[in-house]
């Protein structure tokens, strides 16, 4: 796998810089009550707040970012990701609102892939597809959650056991992620796992972003540092091509708000109801800027960075009115957008993609920072 071991430390460099040492308030890790599954197990949220007043809510049911509450250009704090109000709504309703995901992010064809020269079945749970880890993903899972003040910032280190043949894929996997709201407000996601058996893993995060803090996510402005993409068919299932971007809807290499082209003639926004594809992030195997959103209105604006070949970029193509999130927000038709750095899209049957096998004795590392800043 082209995961690096320098992934953490390189990614804490990027983040870090320029970060001030001086600090308006107390970093802090607070544990409290959230609600209770129907087995009875209680379920937790763990409240970090760094020195700059910055706040990041999780819970240990999925891992769950529930709350992201950063500054805008005048100094006031807002909630910039959708989610609901209560656990039940999150474990009933959700489609991923702040989930860990895995094993395996986005989609695999029919739900079947074929390692070492076994063919494994797996859920079938979107169209004819697999999507994010089947029917009970890592999103859907309770994780072991360890609460921790780091020279970086709060962190809360989460750990989960996914045995072997959990959701149709091999080898007992262990498996941890680590959050950190870091002084300078960038929310960092390590992810570390290793197996006992030959597997293919591809961990992700899928947090749904809204700058403004409402309203849809058309006027946000987008930087995307790709010179490719990965086509899809009807069932968003990549082709193999990877396609220049140039002179399609698809290039984001000078800033362009989500909106301008969205709504263009096109096959692959109509496959996608709009944006839902992987982008082919340049420089593969080093830690770099994928994706930089900014809002006009606020000010705020969101870097991504990972060493991943690929991001997933989404604008929310699918939430249509029959969900109401926090607060009474109902949540409309492109309210949001998400930016998943990750493997490619059906890599186990696609062997010119970047690997994504995991074998006994390797370490599978998966570093991405969220920064947010204001302009």
């Amino acid at each position: 796998m082209k995961h690096i071991n320098a992934c953490v430390a390189a990614i804490a460099a990027v983040i870090l810089a320029g970060c001030s040492s001086s600090s308006d308030h107390t970093s802090t890790i607070t544990k409290d009550h959230y609600g209770d599954m129907p087995d009875g197990h209680a379920v937790s949220v763990y409240t970090l707040r760094n020195s700059k007043g910055a706040e990041a809510r999780i819970i240990d049911y999925g891992g769950l970012v529930i709350s992201l509450k950063m500054p805008d250009r005048n100094g006031n704090f807002g909630d910039v990701v959708l989610g609901f109000d209560n656990l039940n709504d999150y474990m009933t309703k959700s489609p991923y609102f702040g989930a860990l995901i895995g094993r395996y992010g986005n989609r695999i064809a029919k739900g079947k892939f074929t390692l070492d020269g076994t063919q494994y079945t797996l859920a079938v749970n979107n169209g004819p597809n697999s999507l994010h880890g089947g029917l009970k993903g890592f999103d859907k899972v309770f994780w072991n959650a360890t609460p921790e003040e780091t020279p970086n910032g709060p962190s809360l280190r989460l750990t989960y056991l996914s045995k072997d043949g959990e959701e149709g894929y091999p080898g007992n996997l262990n498996v941890t992620a680590v959050y950190t709201l870091t002084d300078d407000n960038s929310l960092r996601l390590d992810y570390t796992a290793t197996t006992d058996k030959d597997t293919v893993l591809n961990l992700t995060h899928h947090s749904y972003f809204n700058l403004r803090g409402s309203g849809a996510i058309l006027d946000h402005v987008v930087y995307i540092n790709a010179d490719k993409f990965t086509p899809v068919d009807s069932t968003l299932i990549p082709t193999g091509e990877l396609k220049p971007v140039e002179g399609t809807p698809f290039d984001f290499r000078k800033p362009t708000t989500f909106g301008a082209r969205i709504g263009q003639d096109d096959e692959q926004l109509k496959f996608g109801n709009g944006y839902d594809h992987n982008f082919v992030i340049n420089n593969p195997g080093s830690i770099r800027l994928m994706a930089r959103v900014s809002e006009p209105t606020t000010g705020r604006i969101l870097e991504v960075y990972s060493a991943e070949p690929g991001l997933q970029v989404y604008s929310g193509n699918f939430l249509d009115g029959t969900l109401t999130g926090k607060g009474g927000w109902v949540y409309q038709f492109r309210d949001a957008f998400c930016m998943e750095p990750q493997g490619f899209p059906d890599s186990p049957n696609r062997p010119e993609f970047p690997s994504t096998k995991l074998k006994p004795g390797e370490t599978y590392r998966h570093a991405v920072a969220c920064g947010f800043s204001v302009e």
